[in-house]
């Protein structure tokens, strides 16, 4: 699946899960507007990180010469694209490095315990998602959106924070998600145990496309990665994000849309 796609789902799946728009929303952890909107920023980010282990994604352009060193080096340790980092494992340990980041606080006299981690991490996964939707043209600009709303979390908001570990790991898992329904697939929960198929069973139709040769696993109701149906889903849960964006937009400054009574 490509990075836009990716960034668009994981901003899809923060709004359906906090948002509050009857009938199109799970209200499964609700928010007020603000964490709907950070949050959705937030995940869309964190949709494109297991991605970090290629040396072409979106990430390895985010900073000059470290973006890449990074994601070579996440490369090497997982074993190259598409392995560790798109594995059960990954998901273990980002949503425990999440959770860590917002342990990492600092007491500023005017604005109290500052969640340092937390807005440090909003800051990057709000640039990389801004970036792959091509909401801004250069990383600059990114960089700078990213910290505007990492300050305004931080100071002014700081309880929004508690949400930052849900919306990585969401965004992680909707990017695995995404991959299984290609026809590249994943390595499955238990990498680096990746059972490959027995050679009878390889022949057999339908099941031959589920588990590959490889012993990787798909569904790949999208087809090839970058393909129509994928550009078309990712349309589809544009409008959506729009639809969520301009409705807790409204919700921001006083107007509800859904209102009872």
């Amino acid at each position: 699946m490509m990075g836009i796609t990716h960034a668009t789902s994981g901003a899809a799946a923060w709004i359906a899960i906090t948002g509050t728009m009857p009938m199109i929303t799970l209200g499964a952890y609700p928010l007020d507007p603000v964490g709907v909107l950070a949050g959705a920023a937030v995940c869309a980010g964190a949709a494109l990180l297991p991605d970090a282990d290629h040396h072409s994604a979106t990430i390895a352009h985010s900073v000059p010469v470290l973006g890449r060193v990074v994601t070579g080096t996440v490369g090497v340790l997982s074993g190259g694209h598409r392995q560790g980092a798109h594995s059960g494992v990954a998901v273990a340990i980002v949503a425990a490095a999440a959770w860590a980041l917002t342990m990492v606080t600092f007491p500023v006299e005017e604005f109290g315990t500052v969640p340092v981690g937390g807005g440090l991490g909003a800051a990057a996964l709000t640039c990389f998602g801004l970036k792959a939707r091509e909401f801004v043209r250069t990383w600059t600009a990114a960089w700078v959106l990213g910290a505007v709303l990492a300050v305004f979390i931080v100071l002014f908001a700081p309880e929004q924070v508690a949400w930052f570990p849900l919306a990585v790991t969401l965004g992680f898992v909707v990017h695995l998600a995404g991959d299984f329904l290609t026809t590249g697939g994943l390595p499955g929960l238990f990498w680096p145990w990746v059972p490959r198929p027995p050679e009878r069973l390889r022949p057999v139709p339908v099941l031959n496309r589920l588990w590959l040769p490889n012993g990787y696993v798909a569904l790949p109701l999208l087809g090839d990665t970058g393909s129509i149906r994928e550009t078309m889903l990712g349309a589809v849960l544009g409008v959506y994000c729009f639809a969520g964006f301009a409705s807790e937009s409204l919700r921001l400054v006083g107007v509800d849309l859904f209102a009872t009574g």
